[in-house]
């Protein structure tokens, strides 16, 4: 009981911070984009440190805030729904192997918060239920605008769902287990006199671009960010003010983060760096580097959250640099080509696994 009360602390602590500095990620490179410098101003005992401190200075301005609810609104779904949509984001962060199972005094720790043989699927129905704060947040505004802002952004979570499950059959063809432990072992294979990883993105190329793309249209962020375009669109957060947008705000970043990492962990060989084993490094060359199991676990932590942040930085860089899709292409997108397309990987994975076996 004590080890799942540390993992669940350290896990969704170390989310909640890397969430925090994507926001200055954010900022920094969009400035960059824009020739500017970016967030910078907030300091501490007089040292600023090119913006470090600002993200804790926006979390603390988020909560002090004025929080006001309007008379007009249904106070149950209202108030749910910022909340239902950061559980549901934040909780699937839990299943995510960020370092293989440590054994010590001959017991087995998971360092993941929920180790599950049905990962996947857990991951899968965990993020389907954030449609539930999408559309209650809508409904339960009482506002038509809200309303009409929340059925679209459902319209869209619903249809890149599709795409999002079905691209991920191919890679389950390759890796035929639900376990994401398991799935990041079986990544860890050599071929060409043990120099390139059968990582997912090599297997199936396909399925990576296509995961990745109706992954960020599941995030709802440029270009896939009509639900809450502010500036053209209204979204469906328009009657939420103070710390329960707020809620809002983080649960998208949470979002940015558990796509990076579930694509990491599908198509990056998850948190093993390249040539290493269980007890340490073996390179095609013929050397070899032998380490402690605590250090190897370091190792993978830190292999893993490099891959993340190299994802989160590409995420971010799409979503300055394209523009937004209209309401029908976006559509036309999932239902027209990512769906097809994830059939006909589909088809072709099976056929080559066929011949294989």
């Amino acid at each position: 009981m004590v080890w799942v009360v540390i993992k669940v602390v350290v896990i969704f602590t170390w989310a909640l911070v890397t969430v925090l500095y994507i926001t200055l990620l954010e900022r920094k490179e969009s400035a960059l984009i824009q020739d500017r410098i970016g967030a910078n101003r907030a300091e501490v005992l007089g040292l600023r440190l090119n913006g470090l401190f600002q993200p804790f200075a926006d979390a603390l301005k988020m909560f002090f805030k004025e929080d006001y609810t309007p008379p007009f609104v249904d106070r149950p779904f209202y108030l749910a729904a910022p909340l239902l949509a950061l559980i549901f984001a934040l909780v699937p962060v839990g299943a995510i192997p960020v370092a293989d199972s440590l054994n010590l005094g001959g017991k087995e720790f998971s360092l993941s918060v929920i180790g599950s043989n049905v990962g996947v699927v857990l991951v899968l129905s965990l993020l389907s239920l954030g449609i539930y704060g999408v559309i209650l947040g809508g409904y339960g505004s009482k506002n038509k605008y809200g309303l009409v802002g929340g059925m679209r952004a459902t319209a869209q979570v619903i249809s890149y769902e599709v795409a999002l499950g079905l691209s991920l059959v191919g890679v389950l063809l390759v890796f035929p287990s639900l376990n994401l432990n398991e799935i990041v072992h079986m990544q860890n294979r050599y071929v060409l006199g043990g120099w390139v990883p059968l990582w997912g993105i090599i297997l199936q190329p396909l399925a990576a671009a296509l995961f990745l793309i109706a992954g960020m249209a599941e995030n709802k962020r440029v270009p896939f960010d009509l639900p809450e375009g502010e500036s053209e669109i209204i979204g469906y957060f328009l009657e939420y003010s103070g710390m329960k947008f707020g809620m809002f705000f983080v649960a998208d970043f949470v979002e940015v983060l558990l796509l990076a990492g579930l694509f990491t962990t599908f198509f990056l060989g998850g948190y093993n760096p390249p040539y290493l084993f269980q007890d340490g490094f073996h390179f095609p060359w013929g050397g070899t580097w032998l380490l402690s199991p605590v250090w190897i676990r370091l190792i993978q932590f830190i292999t893993f959250n490099i891959k993340l942040w190299i994802m989160v930085w590409f995420l971010l860089l799409i979503r300055w640099t394209y523009p937004r899709y209209r309401f029908d292409q976006l559509m036309d997108l999932g239902w027209k080509s990512l769906i097809p397309l994830s059939i006909f990987n589909i088809i072709i994975t099976s056929g080559v696994m066929a011949v294989i076996k």
